[in-house]
C-alpha cells in the first residue's frame, strides 16, 4: 500500500460529517515525507452517503473498509466511535463538533444518572471493559470533569488539544468583507443564514414553517437568505430528495448550500444566524452575527454543552411578531461579551489546535514534529450564492 518507508496513517471516514472535521488535521502532515496518510470509510447504514464522495473529490487514495481492517497501521484517526474496535491501529478520536452537545440517545444507566454526551460515554468507548482509543482529543478541560463522571477510565487516555473550528472561524473573520464578496451581496444587502441540526427537534423539520416566513416577509432588495444543513440531512433522505422538497425555495432565491462545501465562510459574512442546537449554532458565537433560535429540544441537549448556554441567551424566534422586526430585536439586544462566553467554552486553548493536536499524534507514532509551525488558515471564499439557487438571474425580487 506504500512506496516508501514511512508511518501509515489510517484516516477513518464513517460520515461527510467526520470526515470534515478530520481535515483540519492534514495541513499538520505538509511536506513531511516521513508520514503517509490512507483513507477508508467505515460501515454506516444511516449516514454514510456522501463520504467516498467526497474523498474522490479530495483525490484521496481510499482502501476499502474490508482490507483496510486486515492491514496494520502506526496510527489510525477518527471523528467517530463506530468500528473503531475492528481497526488494527491505535486510534486518534477526535470530536466531530462544537463541545459535546447531543446527550446520548440509546443509554443503559440508571434512572436519574446524567446521560452522557455520546463522545464521553462507557457504552462507546469501551468494549469488554477495554477503552478502544489510544486517545481522546478534547476541546475543553470542562469536558475532562464530564468523562471522568461517565467514563473514568477513559480519562488516562483523554488530552484536551482544542478546537479547529474555533480556530480557523477566527482567523477567518477578518476576510469578512471578501467572503461577503464572494456570495455576491451588494452594499446595503443582508445575509440571514439558516443552519439546521439533523434530527427531531432540528430547524428542518419546521422549515414548511420557516422558510415561507424568510421570503415572503424579507424583501430580496436587502436580504439574501443561505440553508446550510448538517450532512445528515442529505445522507439520510438523500441528495435527489432534499433538493426536490426545498426545489421552489430555490427558485424563489434561497441559497441551499450543498453540505461538501466549507460552511464556515458563510457563518463568517452573516449579519444573522437563525438555528438551533446544532454545532454550526453554537459556532455561530464566535462571529459577531446575532442569533435567534428558531428550535430547540431541551431534552435532546446536555446541561453542560455551549449550546444549553447559548439556548440561555439567544432570543427564541416566535409567530407572534413579523420576522424582520424579530432580526432588529435580535440585533439590537445583541450583548457580545455575553455571546463570547459562550463561545469560550467551545475551547481552552484557543489558536492552539494544530500545536497541541500534532504533539498529541506525532508522540504516538514516536517521532519528532517538523520543525516549522502549522498555524490555523483562514477558509477559502465560498462560491456565489446564485450557484445554490435555481434563479440565475441575480436581479433583486
Amino acid at each position: 500500500m506504500t512506496v516508501r518507508d514511512c508511518k501509515k496513517i489510517l484516516v477513518i471516514g464513517q460520515t461527510l460529517t467526520y470526515l470534515q472535521r478530520l481535515t483540519d488535521i492534514f495541513p499538520m502532515f505538509d511536506s513531511d515525507m516521513r508520514v503517509q496518510l490512507f483513507f477508508t470509510v467505515a460501515p454506516h447504514a444511516a449516514f454514510g452517503e456522501g463520504a467516498l464522495r467526497f474523498l474522490r473529490r479530495l483525490r484521496a487514495p481510499v482502501i476499502p473498509w474490508e482490507v483496510a481492517v486486515r492491514h496494520e497501521f502506526d496510527l489510525a484517526l477518527a471523528a467517530g466511535w463506530e468500528h473503531i474496535e475492528q481497526v488494527r491501529a491505535p486510534v486518534v478520536l477526535l470530536s466531530h463538533g462544537a463541545g459535546q452537545i447531543k446527550a446520548q440517545r440509546v443509554w443503559h444507566g440508571r434512572p436519574g444518572q446524567e446521560r452522557p454526551p455520546g463522545m464521553l460515554s462507557r457504552d462507546n468507548l469501551t468494549r469488554d471493559g477495554r477503552v478502544l482509543p489510544a486517545a481522546v482529543a478534547l476541546a475543553h478541560r470542562d469536558d475532562l470533569a464530564t468523562l471522568a463522571r461517565n467514563c473514568p477510565e477513559g480519562v488516562p487516555v483523554a488530552t484536551v488539544v482544542g478546537d479547529p473550528v474555533y480556530d480557523r472561524l477566527t482567523v477567518s473573520l477578518p476576510h469578512r468583507d471578501a467572503y461577503r464578496a464572494a456570495l455576491g451581496l451588494r452594499d446595503g444587502q443582508r445575509l440571514v443564514v439558516l443552519s439546521s441540526t439533523w434530527g427531531q427537534g432540528a430547524s428542518f423539520t419546521a422549515l414548511d414553517e420557516l422558510l415561507p416566513r424568510l421570503l415572503g416577509e424579507l424583501p430580496r432588495r436587502r436580504y439574501r437568505v443561505a440553508m446550510l444543513s448538517h450532512p445528515n440531512i442529505w445522507a439520510g433522505h438523500g441528495w435527489w430528495q432534499v433538493q426536490s422538497w426545498l426545489s421552489g425555495y430555490r427558485r424563489r432565491g434561497i441559497a441551499l448550500v450543498p453540505p461538501e462545501a466549507d460552511w464556515r465562510a458563510y457563518l463568517a459574512a452573516a449579519d444573522w444566524v437563525v438555528g438551533d442546537h446544532g454545532s454550526l449554532t453554537s459556532y455561530a458565537t464566535v462571529t459577531p452575527a446575532p442569533i435567534l433560535l428558531a428550535r430547540y429540544p431541551h431534552e435532546r441537549v446536555h446541561h453542560a454543552s455551549p449550546a444549553a448556554a447559548l439556548a440561555r441567551l439567544a432570543p427564541a424566534l416566535t409567530t407572534a411578531r413579523p420576522l424582520e422586526a424579530q432580526l432588529r430585536y435580535a440585533a439590537e439586544e445583541y450583548d457580545r461579551p455575553a455571546y463570547a462566553a459562550v463561545a469560550a467554552r467551545l475551547t481552552s486553548e484557543p489558536g492552539r489546535f494544530n500545536q497541541r493536536a500534532r504533539a498529541l499524534v506525532y508522540g504516538l507514532l514516536g517521532i519528532g514534529r517538523p520543525a516549522y509551525p502549522v498555524p490555523p488558515r483562514p477558509v477559502p471564499a465560498p462560491a456565489p450564492l446564485s450557484r445554490w439557487t435555481a434563479d440565475r438571474t441575480g436581479e433583486a425580487a
